[in-house]
């Protein structure tokens, strides 16, 4: 879908925050081969996508769309490109607009992380900085299996998801270097894999709650997710063809189901046990609910499409760079939830250790996973050290 088709009313929305979207800009990539195999050691081959993968022009669609918000003081090299760029890569369910709402100064998700992060005068200050909140292949924005392919939309990877948005920095943005690539959880994995694939583009990375494997953990985790989508009896009826359906035909309660599997762990049990049946109820998933029973939950059934969803779980199965770290020449600061239920602190040690110079820093919180979103307030000092230092001396670059 180009940027005019963007206007047009889609099955699930574009931007994750409504009132945001009017600052999310769209961008086509044509001729991108999306599900192809990337071999690392051949960046030629995968300047347009994975080798052997699928463009959405085969199936009848429009070409790749990405989508971005973009906010701060650019500065422009020799050549007239932009050069200070900040980049942000989204989480699992994540998306430009909700990054903006959590962490720039002024939105309403501010006090969630501990105080704004971007913004003028701010860490990520954008008086000095050109910062960019990306959305990810195959949620929100980005081209998506909801968009109209559905089950025929080709099962991208989280390096189509990097790649797509490099092309948006380099031929859309004009960009020419990252001073930082952050992102929390599945943004983290993407940071890591930036410092991978595009080596001489990107400074230094700011991996928070990620993993650069995907643990018999983390699969089992998502396996149940998907399980519990596809036990819905409007999924089973039509095999995850609904897309004829109204919406309220759509597998709903089954992407509810699985959104309640994922709470159900997503904070330290300490903290859900405390808290009371009063206020779990609002985020535990039954077929017959009522009362209070999964209230939070039906926004999650609402916003999020099935197939979307299941896609999303698929594309971090595959996801092994583990042995490729010690290539990583990038500088290197990874925060962790020392009590992160989905994503272990092992993870991150390990990582660590293959990372030559790299730094770990890690804190505990009652929210688990999702005080990720405090980490960049949490380290503010550590982060601001990360950004200043000098590429060509800083530990872990060598060049």
């Amino acid at each position: 879908m180009s940027q005019a088709d963007a206007t047009r009313q889609p099955v699930t929305a574009l931007c994750g925050v409504e009132g945001l979207a009017h600052l999310k800009s769209f961008y086509d990539v044509p001729g991108f081969r999306i599900g192809g195999a990337y071999d690392l050691d051949d960046p030629a081959s995968w300047e347009s996508g994975g080798r052997g993968g699928v463009t959405l022009e085969s199936l009848g669609a429009g070409p790749l769309r990405t989508a971005c918000i973009a906010v701060g003081t650019p500065h422009l090299d020799a050549d007239g490109n932009i050069d200070n760029a900040v980049l942000f890569s989204p989480f699992y369910s994540g998306d430009a607009g909700l990054m903006y709402f959590y962490w720039h100064r002024g939105q309403g998700g501010n006090d969630f992380c501990g105080g704004p992060v971007v913004g003028p005068g701010e860490l990520i200050d954008t008086n000095r900085y050109y910062v960019v909140f990306a959305d990810a292949l195959g949620l929100w924005g980005a081209s998506k299996p909801s968009d109209g392919p559905g089950l025929r939309f080709p099962q991208y990877s989280l390096l189509d998801c990097v790649q797509a948005n490099y092309r948006l920095l380099r031929d859309h943005l004009g960009v020419s270097r990252v001073l930082l690539a952050a992102g929390v959880s599945m943004g983290a994995i993407q940071s890591y894999l930036w410092a991978l694939m595009h080596p001489g583009f990107v400074e230094a990375i700011l991996p928070m709650g990620g993993v650069t494997e995907t643990d018999a953990s983390l699969r089992w985790l998502f396996r149940l997710m998907s399980a519990a989508i596809e036990s819905d009896p409007a999924w089973r009826a039509t095999a995850g063809d609904y897309y004829h359906l109204p919406k309220e035909q759509h597998p709903r309660r089954g992407v509810m189901f699985g959104w309640s599997i994922l709470f159900h762990s997503a904070m330290s049990f300490d903290h859900r046990i405390e808290a009371g049946w009063e206020e779990a109820q609002k985020e535990a998933f039954a077929w017959e609910m009522h009362g209070k029973e999964g209230a939070l939950l039906v926004p999650y059934g609402r916003n999020y499409d099935a197939v979307d969803l299941l896609y999303r779980n698929r594309a971090g199965e595959s996801l092994d760079v583990t042995e490729r770290l010690d290539r990583i020449r990038a500088k290197t600061l990874i925060l962790h939830v020392a009590n992160d239920n989905w994503v272990r602190l092992r993870m991150a040690r390990k990582a660590h250790e293959r990372i030559a110079g790299s730094a770990l820093c890690s804190f505990e919180h009652p929210l688990g996973h999702y005080a990720l979103f405090r980490a960049p307030n949490v380290f503010r000092d550590r982060i601001r050290t990360l950004l200043e230092d000098d590429p060509a001396t800083s530990p872990g670059v060598r060049k």
